[in-house]
């Protein structure tokens, strides 16, 4: 009997997204979050802005994954490529073969001409192991799917944070239920959305910046009791990251990683070292 047991309770600890952020890889507790990387001084959702937020030790980074037309995952916030490339369309109804040929960096500045969009491979291949991925879906549940499947393949279950709404973490869940979903489904009252993350048990939420910001440190409290991460959109100045950290939330995103990186260090959370 004891050894049902055993294996029952090793079986239900597989199914703890927790397990895989508490293992020998140690991950940030709190910190700065590089919203599309770095995007202040790179060019957003690129791996040059990738490479720019782990260099200056952001804690986590945030990017957003689309499917393009052939099913490859992409790395791009807008439905279309128009704006932060050379070229024109969506994303759904370009390949991938057709996007590899634009330039993504040229926009931003001349020094950055000839970046590409990467791939979510792509990406996940230049981020250490050891700092969280805020990996944002802009799709449903089929781009959930396909996204939890290279998390797996690629061995970033432990650090891959998902952030979807309803349709997509359905995707995610029907792949594994040890990858980690960050409640996106946002509802107009904040209260009903905190309520509705602690039913679901997502592991994370993403509270943002506009919302009944005056019940604030309640909603922390009530998460924190319920061990859900707070992610918080955004804080771009010092007064405004010293407040969030002191109120209880665990990651920033911010526009302004260098600054906010040397706001954390004023606060005794020393940027990551690779």
């Amino acid at each position: 009997m004891r050894q049902i047991i055993g294996i029952l309770t090793f079986l239900s600890l597989l199914q703890s997204p927790l397990l895989f952020s508490q293992g020998e890889i140690k991950l940030p507790e709190r910190g700065i979050c590089a919203h599309r990387g770095a995007n202040e001084t790179h060019p957003e959702n690129t791996l040059a802005a990738f490479k720019e937020a782990v260099r200056l030790g952001a804690h986590m980074v945030e990017f957003d994954v689309q499917i393009t037309k052939d099913k490859y995952l992409v790395i791009m916030h807008d439905k279309s490529v128009d704006r932060t490339t050379n070229g024109k369309g969506l994303i759904s109804e370009l390949t991938l073969s057709e996007i590899k040929k634009l330039d993504a960096g040229n926009w931003k500045s001349q020094k950055f001409k000839g970046e590409k969009v990467p791939t979510l491979k792509e990406a996940l291949a230049v981020f250490p192991k050891n700092i969280w991925l805020n990996i944002h879906l802009k799709g449903n549940k089929d781009l959930g799917k396909a996204t939890a499947k290279v998390l797996i393949s690629e061995g970033r279950i432990h650090q891959g944070v998902i952030a979807c709404g309803n349709k997509a973490a359905s995707g995610v869940k029907n792949v594994s239920r040890r990858i980690m979903i960050c409640n996106m489904e946002r509802q107009s009252d904040r209260n009903e959305y905190v309520r509705k993350t602690i039913h679901g048990k997502y592991t994370f939420i993403q509270l943002l910046k506009k919302r009944n910001d005056n019940r604030l440190q309640d909603d922390i409290r009530i998460l924190k009791q319920n061990k859900i991460k707070v992610n918080y959109y955004f804080g771009d100045t010092e007064s405004e990251v010293m407040e969030l950290f002191d109120l209880g939330v665990d990651f920033v995103l911010t526009n302004k990683l260098g600054q906010m990186l040397t706001v954390a260090e004023q606060m005794g959370i020393n940027r990551l070292n690779q």
